[in-house]
């Protein structure tokens, strides 16, 4: 059949999601994904015999429990298993703990400074009056401020209505939040440096900004505004890796009679008389409905799906000036055994949680300057994980998976391109940084996969490998994504729609704008301007 009701071009977790509650509401709909596989960068793949790496997402928190619930994930297979807190290990061979239980890590906190143990307290406290602002948007179509529409109105009145609860000092707290750099944002609760880079590292996840940069404060809450069993700001794993999120969204597309195809790249999307009709497939065969759903990153979508010549130019350029830079590496690490951290020691329940080892904010502050000269962070951030800790399934009994995050990473080195020598000094240096706090770490690696933005470009669709479909900055956010005109997940034609993590809210597993998206769709189908054949509005 080429003929649906939707085409749902990209297989990542947001396409999925849309498709999942578009096919619930009873349309017929279709996902083409590129690859062999589905998931885009929320997958799982067996590249070593015996070991599933996560090689791109890894870690999962922000998926909304509301979309969980509704699509009955749990149902088709999906479980999250929390892991237990993090550390982070210092030059001189002491670590700060990040431990799950509050007044633990209180008194961890204290081991540095007493006044910091008791800032931290009032540092939970005002992160989480910020996630509560946050949390009431995820799930709402940012209103169009110029817009005298009464659903923007409403929209708008709703907005001012969260903020007002903040009271005046919480509104002109929440205006200097969302335009801090993270450095500053810490400074002015805690006087340790070692406790401010084991805050800060969630600041520049992901992002090609530095701690000192205005902006990244935002970043943080960005990674704090999930949970998970109800835990606000709790991290977990999906078991089976993170393919797993994406097989039981692909299970709730197909159990509403939706279609998933792998091996379908899509290389136009078909337009006529100012409204979609359909796809091109790179193989020449044409796929044809009244709504097509985007969720590549918008670059991608409005500079790669369409002919230039048929979008209004003040669209290009907008599209060409969306910030979309890479910053972030991967290494994923195929284990003989379980590596000894000394600063640890043997059974340390933190060996269960992600490990950091930049313990200053110069330090984070200069990886970020290698990034600027245009090479890999010589001391880089790392973000690692060992998921085996915690899910046993992803590899044979007694081994381990180790997952690692690097920031930063350019895209390009100094204006080229990496060779196989650049990843394999790439490789030596994030090696080299591991091997300063686990002695025996190297000895146990048999196999390791490299990526830099250059593979989660060319492999996955991620624009400069950039992990969030656009810089999280605040001339990118709510009204704002991916750019003024366009934010509320509709294209510049009749029946083309947004729905990937270049829209509001953002980035990582949360699939919001994938549920958005459709929420979208439908509202559209019910009011008739594009109801397709055979559309039901039950």
């Amino acid at each position: 059949m080429n003929r649906f009701d939707a085409i749902v071009v990209g297989g990542g977790h947001n396409g999925l999601t849309s498709a999942a509650f578009l096919a619930r509401a009873g349309l017929r709909v279709v996902v083409l994904e590129r690859n062999p596989y589905i998931g885009g960068a929320t997958v799982s793949r067996e590249l070593h015999p015996g070991w599933v790496y996560s090689n791109c997402s890894y870690v999962c928190s922000l998926l909304r429990p509301e979309i969980y619930r509704s699509l009955e994930l749990g149902r088709h297979g999906l479980q999250i298993v929390p892991y237990g807190g993090g550390v982070t290990f210092t030059r001189d061979g002491d670590v700060l703990g990040g431990y799950v239980d509050k007044e633990v890590r209180r008194r961890e906190i204290a081991r540095y400074s007493a006044r910091d143990a008791d800032a931290y307290l009032r540092y939970g406290r005002d992160v989480m009056r910020q996630c509560r602002l946050v949390r009431s948007l995820l799930m709402r179509t940012p209103p169009d401020p110029t817009s005298w529409r009464p659903r923007d109105l409403r929209e708008m009145l709703h907005v001012g209505r969260e903020f007002a609860r903040l009271g005046e000092a919480g509104i002109y707290d929440t205006i200097r939040f969302y335009t801090m750099s993270i450095a500053d944002y810490l400074g002015e609760y805690f006087e340790s440096d070692v406790v401010k880079a084991n805050f800060a590292g969630s600041g520049i996840i992901g992002t090609a900004l530095g701690v000192q940069s205005p902006g990244t404060a935002y970043v943080l809450l960005h990674h704090y505004m999930g949970d998970v069993d109800g835990q606000a700001g709790a991290w977990g794993f999906a078991r089976g890796g993170m393919g797993a999120v994406s097989r039981a969204l692909a299970a709730a597309v197909q159990a509403h009679g939706g279609e998933v195809r792998s091996d379908a790249p899509v290389a136009r999307i078909r337009t006529r008389a100012g409204r979609v009709v359909g796809v091109a497939l790179e193989n020449g065969d044409e796929l044809d409905a009244p709504v097509v759903l985007s969720a590549l990153d918008p670059k991608r979508t409005f500079l790669g799906l369409f002919d230039a010549g048929d979008l209004d130019p003040r669209l290009v350029k907008r599209a060409r000036d969306f910030k979309i830079r890479g910053s972030s590496g991967k290494l994923n690490i195929a284990l003989d055994g379980l590596p000894s951290f000394p600063a640890l020691g043997p059974k340390h329940p933190l060996l269960a949680g992600d490990m950091h080892f930049l313990d200053s904010l110069e330090r984070f502050e200069r990886a970020y300057d290698d990034w600027k000269r245009g090479t890999w962070s010589q001391d880089p951030y790392l973000d690692l994980l060992m998921p085996t800790m915690t899910d046993p399934t992803m590899a044979p009994p007694g081994k381990h998976f180790m997952s690692v995050f690097v920031q930063y990473v350019p895209h390009r080195l100094a204006g080229r391109e990496w060779t196989d020598a650049d990843r394999d000094a790439f490789r030596r240096t994030v090696f080299a940084q591991i091997s300063r706090y686990s002695p025996d770490f190297e000895k146990l690696v048999v196999h390791a996969e490299v990526r830099t933005p250059q593979e989660l470009e060319a492999e996955v669709g991620l624009t400069e490998g950039n992990i969030f479909h656009g810089e999280l900055t605040f001339d990118q956010l709510l009204f704002n994504r991916p750019f003024p005109g366009f934010a509320q997940y509709r294209g510049p034609f009749r029946g083309m729609y947004l729905c990937g993590s270049g829209t509001h809210p953002g980035g990582g597993v949360m699939a919001a704008p994938g549920a958005n998206a459709a929420r979208e769709v439908l509202r559209d189908l019910r009011r008739g301007s594009t109801v397709p054949e055979g559309w039901s509005d039950d």
